[in-house]
């Protein structure tokens, strides 16, 4: 899957986890499924802990991670 096509599966909704972004407009937010990555979850061990979430979703996450963190930084 083309990582635009995964970033879809990222929404923002203002009334939504604080206008977070989330998957699929569910409440979990890509910040929950970093963190459960980062604490050394499997992707395989979060899907059986949430049925709902999706591989694809996962690496929606990741991508939309590191698309966020890669910005230009301009020194003043």
């Amino acid at each position: 899957m083309e990582n635009e096509n995964l970033f879809k599966r990222i929404t923002i909704n203002p009334e939504q986890c604080g206008g977070r972004p989330c998957i699929r407009n569910m409440r979990i937010r890509v910040s929950d499924i970093l963190d459960m990555l980062s604490e050394g979850m499997l992707p395989t061990e979060i899907i059986d802990d949430f049925p709902y979430v999706e591989m694809a979703d996962i690496k929606a996450c990741l991508v939309y991670a590191s698309k966020y963190i890669n910005h230009v930084v301009i020194a003043a």
